[in-house]
């Protein structure tokens, strides 16, 4: 595993849950552009502006920095920008430079994510961005979070899309044998991107995170099957039912588990994740426990990714990998996402 995987700049990536982005100014770090995030006043539309002044480099996302109105006013020196990057007001002289003015990134909100384009704004096109409607669909109750981790976003991708490692790193929550056990299957949308993995399990153990959830006792039948949209959006579709109920969905239980795998900069990743239910979902306590035990199981990912982080750094030269079946779908996101950079790389052919 190399330990750089190349950034494709032309794709879109979640900045933010739209919960976050509000009239208090967050900084971001997308693909190691610094982004400044907050809404309009009047009508609450995301805008995302390169972080840091012209004038001295100030980060527009800390204090005393502050918006007026839909303008950002610099807290260094009072250079004043709208909400097109363009500076309107800069302090001691009427003429505002000409080059006085930031980067403004195509923001696009869909189901309840905030998506920003770092590449080039001529090729952003907001009907791209991949969807996960259950997120804010009627019906469904959500919890989320987001957390950096200090890895390569590549190992984050390997990590979702195998994941027998549930057995051995998140037993006792979400882990059970049978998820090693289980062979899976694997489909490879190379022209869209689109990678998907899929594990059925007719006779399993019901994990505690869904046991003290759904209320299962006994052995479940356990679907898993994983859609990756490169090179952002991870969905798990999660089916659990009594054994031997596979094909009744009056009692089959739905989850719909999303994580967005945001590049933030070199051997950094943000990790926004979210679980969907349709279930019980004027149960508090359930939410309340979905909530605290995805919390942990996503922070095992994170202890166990930047301890590979650090020791791939401290691995010798030449060292050479060993992949199995397992790895069939991390290794199609790798090739996918290769060439998505590659892509990016390449100028962009003018339209005759």
């Amino acid at each position: 595993m190399p330990h750089t995987t190349a950034f494709a700049r032309n794709q879109w990536y979640v900045a933010a849950h739209a919960h976050e982005v509000g009239r208090e100014l967050l900084g971001r770090t997308v693909l190691g552009e610094p982004l400044v995030l907050y809404r309009t006043e009047e009508d609450g539309t995301a805008v995302a502006l390169h972080d840091r002044c012209v004038h001295r480099r100030y980060p527009l996302s800390e204090a005393p920095t502050r918006l007026d109105g839909d303008r950002i006013v610099c807290g260094y020196h009072g250079f004043t920008y709208d909400t097109t990057g363009t500076c309107v007001y800069v302090p001691g002289q009427k003429r505002v430079p000409r080059t006085a003015r930031v980067a403004s990134y195509p923001v696009a909100e869909r189901d309840s994510l905030v998506w920003v384009w770092i590449g080039d704004p001529a090729l952003a096109d907001p009907d791209a961005v991949p969807r996960a409607r259950h997120l804010d669909s009627p019906g469904w109750v959500t919890v989320r979070g987001m957390e950096p981790i200090d890895c390569d976003y590549g190992l984050l991708v390997d990590n979702l899309l195998d994941l027998s490692h549930e057995t051995y790193l998140h037993g006792g929550y979400i882990g059970t044998p049978e998820v090693a056990e289980t062979p899976i299957t694997t489909e490879v949308d190379e022209d869209a991107g689109i990678v998907r993995v899929g594990r059925h399990m007719a006779d399993a153990e019901c994990p505690p995170f869904y046991a003290r959830s759904t209320g299962l006792a006994g052995r479940i039948s356990r679907r898993q099957d994983i859609e990756y949209h490169a090179p952002c959006l991870y969905l798990l579709h999660s089916r659990i039912a009594p054994a031997g109920a596979d094909g009744d969905d009056s009692r089959a239980f739905r989850t719909e588990i999303t994580y967005a795998i945001t590049p933030s900069a070199d051997g950094r990743v943000y990790d926004f994740w979210a679980v969907s239910r349709d279930w019980a979902t004027d149960d508090a306590e359930v939410t309340e426990f979905l909530r605290a035990n995805n919390h942990t199981v996503v922070m095992q990912d994170v202890d166990a990714l930047n301890l590979l982080q650090r020791s791939l750094g401290a691995e010798r030269a030449g060292y050479q990998e060993l992949s199995i079946n397992i790895d069939t779908g991390g290794l199609a996101a790798r090739r996918i996402l290769a060439r998505l950079a590659e892509e990016g790389d390449k100028p962009v052919e003018p339209v005759s």
